[in-house]
């Protein structure tokens, strides 16, 4: 596949910001677009669950308001049921059933899921299992028809990513060590697949892609790393884009973009139908892979030439150790990921043509701080929910095609 770099004119275009809803007493820790309406669901520190609907006069009002035993830290919907799934800080998962206007909010069950904050929940209708990771370090998946517990997994460290493929029944789980881990999950019982970790920082967010056959993962190191589960050959692309951690992150599968969002604000849209290449492994060397100079701990070579140790950098485009001489140049390398200006050698630098600094990705400022992204692929709607207490919800069609 031939690189495709944006076109000009999309590099220009803006999200537009269709509305914003206010009124929680502490931090929106999720919402969700209504499917097929014109509202919102969001669930709060505050201990609420709250459905807004869009009136009239185009202000949206809350037509359901339930309060929970506990703050709120996460919820799922399912369109096809209207189940909400809602997970507490008591390590509770309680679930609804949602009335077809949206007015009113039926109890259904509790899962006693975790012993601390539970941090994702899926509902998956296929399987009638409803999945969840928290801060005890475990997983677990119930039957949502009788509210049985089938099974449970302990991971190395708290968890905070969870993504499940129906086809294969594996588990993706993402943790604050940085791991990912891959269970293969059956009715009562789970097998561990592989583990792998690629960033430096913990895991944040990750977004399956069922067709690809892609895992991504966002990080606190602020870097997205693209998995190429399907391929089976290891592949793993790093996006650079970000300036603070990866809050969220939705895939638009008609159109190959990844949309991101940081803690910084940034909503950043990728565009993964190009060839992007692999950023190299960083190599070990003495002493320059350019000029020969020894670096500053290289005392022998110092010492037999007679010159000062010098530090060591490496270029992002070959991954050769060079000193600060002989990597003086910065460029953006879109297809490595690299849409911010980075080191690389001079020789490398003198190689980047114009077509390879072509930006892939086009970047947005949401302004206000981003925990969680909700994209309704069939309007183009990208929903955003903030520690500022603020939900807003914006019309992607000038970005994502």
């Amino acid at each position: 596949m031939a690189a495709r770099p944006l076109p000009a004119e999309s590099l220009t275009r803006r999200p537009l910001l269709l509305g914003q809803v206010e009124g929680a007493q502490d931090v929106v820790s999720m919402a969700a677009i209504v499917p097929k309406e014109e509202g919102l669901i969001s669930v709060s520190e505050d201990r609420t669950v709250r459905v807004w609907l869009k009136r009239e006069n185009g202000q949206y009002w809350p037509s359901i308001y339930h309060t929970m035993p506990s703050p709120c830290s996460c919820m799922c919907v399912n369109p096809e049921t209207r189940r909400l799934s809602v997970g507490l800080d008591n390590g509770t998962i309680s679930e609804f059933i949602l009335s077809e206007d949206y007015n009113k909010m039926t109890p259904v069950k509790s899962y006693q899921a975790h012993q601390s904050r539970v941090m994702m929940v899926l509902f998956v209708l296929e399987m009638e299992w409803v999945l969840s990771i928290g801060q005890d370090k475990q997983f677990t998946w119930h039957c949502s028809e009788n509210g049985q517990r089938l099974g449970s997994y302990r991971i190395s460290a708290g968890a905070c990513g969870l993504q499940f493929d129906v086809d294969t029944r594996h588990v993706f789980i993402g943790d604050h060590s940085g791991q990912v881990t891959i269970l293969k999950l059956e009715q009562e019982n789970c097998n561990l697949i592989t583990t792998f970790r690629g960033h430096t920082g913990g895991i944040t967010a990750l977004c399956w892609d069922p067709v690809q056959r892609v895992l991504f993962s966002g990080s606190s190191d602020h870097s997205i790393i693209m998995w190429d589960i399907g391929g089976r050959k290891g592949t793993a692309i790093e996006l650079q884009g970000h300036n603070d951690k990866i809050q969220s992150l939705s895939y638009a599968h008609h159109s190959r973009q990844l949309i991101s969002c940081g803690a910084d604000g940034g909503i950043v849209v990728w565009n993964m139908d190009v060839e992007r290449q692999e950023t190299p492994e960083w190599l070990d060397s003495d002493s320059c892979q350019k000029c020969d100079q020894p670096f500053f701990w290289n005392f022998k070579q110092m010492w037999d030439s007679k010159k000062i140790g010098l530090r060591q950098h490496h270029c992002r485009k070959c991954g050769k150790a060079v000193c600060g001489k002989c990597s003086s140049k910065r460029s953006s390398i879109p297809l490595m990921g690299f849409e911010f200006e980075v080191r690389v050698c001079d020789s490398c630098y003198e190689s980047i043509t114009d077509e390879e600094r072509a930006p892939t990705a086009t970047f947005h400022d949401s302004k206000h701080n981003v925990t969680y992204v909700h994209f309704d692929v069939t309007r183009v709607w990208l929903l955003t929910s903030g520690t500022d207490r603020i939900i807003k919800l914006w019309d992607m069609t000038p970005v994502v095609s």
